[in-house]
């Protein structure tokens, strides 16, 4: 399948014509493509600049080398194409012949014919890999001595996708279901996660207003598994994929109104909302760490544009809550200890408005595929845990009421007092105090309870679910001391 005889490039110079450049059947098979769709059709490029293919699962091949291929032009990496046959993809590496331009052929009838497709890539990016998706035709992902492209027509046109990926030599591109992997020569491996909104990239889309794209199945996986402090900021370290479900959406210029973001379960009930115009939370100046670890506030994006945001697949934090941070943390990325439960896996409902205008799409969130919990333990997990936020909400919601209650004027000292005894100022939960039951001991408690309910994906032992109970009454019989204290005359 290799040159057996050869013209010596130019660019070799003055040694073209010593004994070690002369000819000689030295090529290698450099690439090879099992067809997707016909079992018995492969391709194979050459170092030297060939092209065959066979029909029979190798019993006959055919030359079909496109013309312009001189020696010295390495097939780096054959595509089959995943939806015809007859399609294939060639990235033609052309650095031993100090050609840096780049170079892809295409065929779409068996290599009888090879159009080149490199326009948008500039001069200076010889290619050494194009793959095309899987699920949608004519989306081709290319690797260049420097970076990635993109294209959503087939190859007639690319763009960058480089996005915070370094300079550097990208050796291989794989399509890995949602995600697109890249493997770097000296840059390690790159993961872009979630390329399902390119595959609804259409000029019909990029002509349209706000869209809110067809949702990726999102996957309730534990995130952080480090059990200590953070690496150091030098040390060199993998980025875990993004914690929630990733909702992309893309706003044209000039949107006016705030932007909202709802999550609705499936009998539509609210379980998250965002809005541009939430408050960015800013860190604590009293922190107990450093705040570098600390993961930046965020706040819904409405700026013109294409845009990511995460759900954590949880409820709404409590209101009210102080934030805390676990030691396992992650330079620049930690989160604080939730005070919600997490979603259960099935069917939810995304809905974004802009400009008055509501854009809905279809959710699943699924488990992690290593737990092997069933569904009846983490339902009543779940129920544990709901159970114990509703009460949690009530809790923190009555300490509010109360000291705006304790503010009215004219309020007789004795009703405050018994008002402020009511509130009390423990923290509870471990190593709480000893002494009477408070609001805030009480509600801190249960906040301490759905922590334990939450740490594994696992039914509720039954220790848990006692003291749960119990504390759950004790909250009921102070609420109703402030509901019987808050009738009274002031």
């Amino acid at each position: 399948m290799s040159r057996k005889t050869f013209e010596v490039p130019a660019n070799i110079g003055r040694y073209r014509n010593t004994p070690t450049a002369q000819p000689a059947q030295r090529g290698v098979i450099y690439s090879v493509a099992p067809s997707p769709v016909e079992v018995n059709r492969i391709w194979a490029g050459t170092d030297d600049g060939l092209i065959h293919v066979t029909v029979d699962g190798g019993v006959s091949w055919k030359n079909v080398t496109p013309p312009q291929l001189r020696p010295f032009s390495k097939v780096s990496l054959i595509e089959a194409g995943h939806f015809s046959a007859g399609t294939a993809y060639a990235a033609i590496n052309t650095l031993r012949l100090d050609d840096m331009r780049p170079h892809i052929l295409r065929t779409h009838d068996g290599g009888a014919t090879w159009t080149e497709i490199v326009t948008g890539m500039g001069d200076n990016a010889p290619v050494n890999v194009v793959r095309e998706d899987p699920e949608r035709k004519g989306l081709l992902y290319a690797g260049t001595e420097r970076t990635v492209f993109v294209s959503f027509d087939d190859g007639a046109h690319w763009q960058t996708l480089r996005q915070n990926l370094p300079a550097t030599s990208i050796r291989d591109l794989i399509v890995k279901d949602d995600d697109l992997a890249v493997g770097t020569h000296g840059r390690g491996f790159w993961i872009l996660d979630n390329v399902t909104p390119l595959r609804q990239m259409t000029p019909a889309v990029s002509a349209t207003g706000a869209t809110l794209f067809a949702l990726a199945t999102a996957l309730r996986v534990r995130w952080n598994m480090n059990t200590d402090t953070p690496l150091p900021p030098d040390e060199p370290v993998g980025t875990n994929p993004p914690d929630g479900a990733m909702i992309d959406f893309a706003l044209p210029a000039g949107t006016a109104g705030p932007v909202t973001l709802e999550i609705l379960n499936r009998t539509g009930q609210l379980v998250r909302r965002y809005s541009s115009t939430d408050p960015v939370d800013r860190p604590d100046p009293q922190l107990a760490i450093p705040p570098y670890w600390v993961r930046p506030g965020r706040s819904l994006p409405a700026s013109a544009g294409m845009h990511r945001f995460l759900w954590d697949m949880r409820y709404t934090p409590v209101a009210g809550a102080s934030k805390a941070y676990p030691t396992a943390a992650i330079f620049a990325d930690t989160a604080p200890t939730p005070t919600s439960p997490l979603v259960m896996p099935g069917q939810y409902t995304v809905k974004l408005t802009v400009d008055g205008k509501t854009f809905t799409q279809p959710l699943t969130v699924k488990m992690d595929p290593r737990v092997k919990t069933s569904a009846i333990d983490l339902t009543a997990q779940f129920a544990l845990s709901k159970g114990l936020y509703e009460d949690i909400q009530k809790g923190y919601a009555t300490i509010a009421e109360i000291r705006a209650w304790r503010a009215k004027p004219g309020l007789s000292a004795d009703l405050s007092q018994q008002a402020e005894k009511l509130v009390g100022s423990g923290r509870g939960g471990r190593g709480a105090p000893a002494g009477p039951d408070t609001i805030s001991s009480v509600t801190a408690s249960l906040g301490t309870l759905l922590q334990l309910a939450q740490e594994a994906d696992a039914a509720p032992p039954a220790a848990l679910k006692s003291s749960a109970g119990e504390r759950q009454k004790a909250l009921s019989a102070l609420l109703a001391q402030w509901s019987t204290l808050k009738t009274s005359t002031p």
